[in-house]
């Protein structure tokens, strides 16, 4: 199916941002505008969230899918 839509990849892209590079950014030292580097990282990956379900729904929409 990911070969026909490739595409749908962008749907891993937050996932990878909140579990795979948890571990990887867990610090409380440096801080980002005055946010623990974790904190600062949470927030960019839920704000990348939607940048990536749309990136995925034009994908779609180009396809003639929606």
């Amino acid at each position: 199916m990911l070969k026909k839509r490739p595409h749908l990849l962008w749907l891993l892209a937050p996932y990878g941002l909140h579990l795979v590079a948890l571990p990887l950014v867990d610090r409380l030292r440096p801080t980002v505008l005055g946010l623990p580097f974790l904190f600062f990282w949470i927030l960019v990956a839920t704000l990348l969230t939607p940048a990536a379900v749309f990136l995925a729904w034009r994908g779609d929409r180009k396809r003639g899918r929606a």
